[in-house]
């Protein structure tokens, strides 16, 4: 190899060198030239290859998820029936406009005990209601099973994921059956309650027609007792996740606070206020903001338990637009139902995420 030599050593001009002066042209300026081409077509495809990757999946999006939608708005503004769904010779849908918009919101449907404020504000107070107890009852759950020294802590949490993992239809069936006025297990629970302190167990206290009781429990507040009953259910099956959640961020808190909080001479509910609560907000609201839509849309206690009785007390919207649809086939009528309840959830969860600053953290 030491004999060998290479043109550069000897002072030979290469073929590159010689054509290249021949243009007038160096080598490093070629090199120059086309750098910048190589580098956009770099940046040119590390700017597109992501999006294609995600063509895929907005494609299934918009089979699935944006073409009902918008074929849903659609609907909305027309008179659309079970006619025009026909697939030969399908009669075109008249465009209405509003109308179904304005039917709905004036309460004008052809159904017996449709009152659509009614319904809202009774959708709304069922949503918050069920969110306020499964929160109070899961976050003071998690605090005691998070005291130190609690034996068979892991058997608690496991038993009670139960009723989270039962079928939605099985846990209806079940809580209607144990509401039943003559042989519910409830109304046998309140017998034998009365028998401990004499009372007769023929007492009509002890025969409640609870999830067909027409007249309120509570003079003065205007809720059927079958929303007491859908209310115990649906507490039943809503708060061991809330606790779940809770039992995460309670151990996620340094014990030192709680030390240095215990030398400062703070009581149990000072500590559990000025320490406890910072800690849980950053998990708990956003979890009960999702609860509250979650619990916005139950279908299942009102559908399969009450039926929607008393006259329609206990009905939600999403029942509702349910039955319209596939009971009474008003789909255009459904339709707008649906608009009206996004755009309800959509200002309730904007309302309430900036009133409760859900996503800020406890450091903020």
């Amino acid at each position: 190899m030491l004999g060998r030599c290479s043109q550069a050593d000897t002072g030979n001009p290469t073929d590159a060198q010689l054509w290249t002066e021949e243009e007038g042209l160096s080598p490093m300026a070629i090199a120059t030239a086309t750098l910048p081409q190589r580098g956009r077509g770099a940046r040119f495809q590390r700017g597109v290859q992501p999006y294609l990757y995600l063509v895929p999946a907005f494609a299934v999006m918009a089979i699935i998820t944006f073409y009902p939608l918008i074929f849903q708005v659609w609907m909305s503004f027309h008179d659309f029936g079970q006619i025009n769904f026909r697939v030969r010779n399908p009669v075109p849908a008249e465009f209405i406009g509003l109308e179904n918009y304005i039917r709905i919101a004036q309460s004008k449907l052809a159904i017996p005990n449709f009152e659509f404020i009614r319904l809202v504000l009774f959708n709304l107070w069922w949503a918050l209601s069920n969110v306020v107890v499964h929160v109070v009852i899961g976050v003071l759950i998690a605090v005691v099973l998070n005291t130190k020294g609690l034996r068979f802590r892991g058997v608690y949490r496991a038993i009670f994921i139960i009723p989270v993992v039962i079928p939605q239809i099985i846990v209806a069936t079940v809580w209607r059956n144990m509401f039943d006025p003559d042989a519910g297990a409830i109304n046998y629970g309140l017998q034998a309650v009365g028998g401990i302190f004499g009372v007769a167990a023929d007492n009509p206290a002890f025969h409640l027609n609870w999830l067909r009781q027409p007249s309120d429990p509570i003079s003065w507040l205007p809720l059927p007792l079958a929303y007491f009953a859908m209310l115990i259910a649906n507490t039943w099956l809503g708060w061991p996740l809330n606790s779940v959640v809770a039992t995460g961020a309670l151990q996620s808190i340094p014990g030192e606070l709680y030390e240095a909080a215990e030398m400062d001479g703070a009581s149990p509910w000072q500590k559990f206020r000025n320490v406890t609560i910072p800690f849980l907000r950053p998990a708990m609201l956003p979890y009960a903001i999702y609860g509250f839509v979650i619990t916005f849309n139950l279908f299942f206690l009102p559908f399969f338990m009450t039926q929607g009785e008393p006259f329609g007390r206990t009905e939600i919207l999403v029942t509702q637009a349910y039955r319209l649809a596939y009971e009474r086939r008003l789909f255009g009528v459904a339709a707008a139902f649906a608009v009206y309840l996004f755009f309800l959830l959509l200002i309730v969860t904007l309302i309430t995420n900036r009133m409760a600053k859900a996503t800020k953290s406890y450091a903020e």
